[in-house]
């Protein structure tokens, strides 16, 4: 008797399929899963493509370590970016296991001799950009200490990005018991993005900050080597002076103790030299921003400062330094007859002052050029000594506000000198925008009003035309000035066309790459020999006899007091 085998109707399967249970990944599954995952191929293919990029030059030189810093960086960008297209690629096509190993292969094959070709490539271009700036070839510059330091940065980038991505995965474990999975996926990567975040920004940057904030206090209350108190009334924080010294700041106990001698001046002049003026207040000095102008002008009427030929306004960096070249220039120029102003508005760097709150380099160059000015316009028109104004980097950015125009600023003082302009200086982007047609961005040509661009020194002492009254210097290859956001996505100005002296025709813009180089280039702009980088010095000198020099002044004293000077 033959068995018959009864088969369920069709409609009677699906629903004890449905009724089995989905398995759910652990999190013991997950660990392994994510942190000993192969690399992925996309993302091992942009990487390798954008350590490549890292060793094209930028407008500054690096080490070796650095450069293998940079590179390992930028190869983990160019890792997240390939890993985000791989899994695009992977919702629509699907690769077996011996097609994933012959890519490798291939990408391999294809890779490795570009990956040699650029590190060779890379020394030779560091080394052509050393020579440029006027700087000694490194020896330290090793391609085996690179390439391991790229590959140590890498790699701690890679393992903080799937240590998130584990943590991610596990908030989403959670989530699931509530919610979908998209859901639970979207919950988890809001929640672990949201603590990263107060992380990194509560802790580690706050941290860094509060840090910075009390090693630049104890460095402030410092003062520096071979400064002392001054013993001449005519000097703040000196006999009968209103300003107390152990007020003035690091900086400024610098800069009232920096001035030339009367012998020394004489000496340059070949004529008597009168003693020079050089007044300062410190935060400490009065309790107000207003409180330390009027101290100032006070000072300035105590030790006659209205009765010099100069009277120059200097807006300091984020520190309160007044780089000693620069007055001493118009020291040596006047032969000590001049009074020189400068007041303090923050103990921190310049870079954390600009980042954490430019209004201080604002309100400080409004209060003491606004209370200088007053007192000056109140003397006879025949009387009043020339009035300059002096900034360097985010003290550029100070006065450039503090006048609001173009106009504003030609109108406000005999002559002013910008060294080093920011990236955000708002009269410095519009006269670079409305530029005279064929003029490079790098130096501009602005017609109509008398404001004069140099990118080298020398060529100031030989311009055509009427004297200016406003001079930037700003270096071709200084990235203060050339920094911008629009980087990440457009070619910049100076990349265009003509190229200023100082960039390399090796140098070539690359979305997001040119942007990433150019910001670590700003962390190095002021360890370049003079006239390179954010590094100016005595090229205020030929700026200083652009705008206001000394009856007879001539080119080849401007050459003298560069080498007097020297650096």
């Amino acid at each position: 008797m033959r068995k018959e085998v009864v088969t369920p109707p069709p409609d009677t399967v699906a629903p004890v399929r449905a009724r089995i249970p989905r398995p759910r990944r652990s999190l013991e599954n997950l660990r392994p899963r994510i942190m000993r995952a192969p690399l992925s191929l996309t993302g091992a293919g942009l990487a390798a493509f954008f350590f490549c990029l890292a060793f094209t030059p930028s407008l500054l030189p690096r080490t070796g370590i650095l450069q293998g810093v940079v590179a390992g960086i930028t190869a983990a960008m160019g890792y997240a970016l390939g890993t985000a297209i791989g899994a695009l690629i992977r919702i629509r096509f699907r690769f077996s296991p011996r097609a994933v190993r012959i890519w490798w292969r291939v990408l391999a094959v294809l890779l490795l001799p570009m990956i040699a070709t650029c590190l060779v490539l890379g020394v030779r271009w560091q080394r052509e950009l050393r020579l440029r700036l006027g700087m000694a070839p490194a020896q330290e510059y090793d391609i085996v200490r690179t390439v391991g330091a790229s590959l140590l940065t890498f790699g701690l980038i890679l393992l903080i990005a799937r240590a998130l991505r584990l943590a991610t995965h596990g908030c989403a474990q959670v989530f699931r018991l509530i919610v979908p999975d998209r859901a639970a996926y979207c919950a988890g990567t809001v929640v672990v993005a949201v603590l990263s975040y107060s992380a990194f920004d509560g802790l580690l940057v706050a941290h860094l900050f509060a840090v910075a904030d009390r090693s630049a206090a104890v460095i402030n209350n410092g003062t520096g080597n071979g400064v002392h108190v001054p013993g001449s009334a005519l000097r703040s924080g000196g006999p009968q002076s209103l300003v107390q010294w152990d007020t003035l700041g690091r900086q400024g106990r610098s800069f009232v103790d920096g001035a030339p001698s009367r012998a020394e001046l004489t000496t340059f002049a070949g004529r008597p030299a009168l003693e020079p003026i050089r007044l300062y207040a410190g935060l400490a000095s009065a309790e107000t921003l207003q409180g330390r102008a009027e101290l100032v002008v006070r000072e300035m009427d105590r030790t006659g400062a209205f009765q010099r030929k100069v009277v120059a306004l200097f807006t300091p960096t984020g520190t309160g330094w007044v780089d000693n070249k620069v007055p001493q220039s118009l020291e040596y120029m006047y032969a000590g007859d001049t009074a020189l102003v400068s007041m303090q508005y923050s103990y921190l760097p310049s870079s954390i002052a600009f980042i954490g709150n430019r209004s201080e380099v604002v309100d400080a160059a409004s209060a003491l050029i606004t209370a200088v000015q007053g007192r000056w316009r109140a003397l006879p028109a025949d009387q009043r000594p020339k009035l300059l104004l002096f900034g360097e980097s985010l003290g550029t950015y100070g006065i450039e506000v503090t006048f609001g125009s173009a106009e504003a600023l030609v109108a406000g003082a005999d002559g002013v000198l910008m060294e080093g302009p920011t990236f955000a200086n708002p009269i410095h982007q519009r006269l670079t925008r409305e530029r005279a047609a064929g003029t490079p961005v790098w130096d501009p040509v602005y017609p109509g009003l008398p404001v004069e661009f140099a990118d080298t020194a020398a060529e100031l002492r030989d311009r055509p035309g009427p004297r200016p009254k406003v001079v930037y210097l700003q270096n071709s290859s200084d990235p203060v000035v050339w920094w911008s956001w629009s980087m990440l996505w457009k070619r910049p100005a100076w990349l265009r066309g003509d190229r200023g002296p100082d960039v390399t025709p090796s140098m070539h813009w690359f979305p997001w790459v040119t942007f990433w180089q150019t910001t670590c280039d700003l962390v190095f702009a002021n360890t370049t020999p003079t006239g390179h980088g954010h590094v100016y010095k005595t090229t205020t000198v030929d700026g200083w006899a652009t705008i206001a020099p000394p009856p007879g002044w001539t080119a080849a004293d401007t050459v003298r007091l560069r080498d007097r000077l020297g650096g």
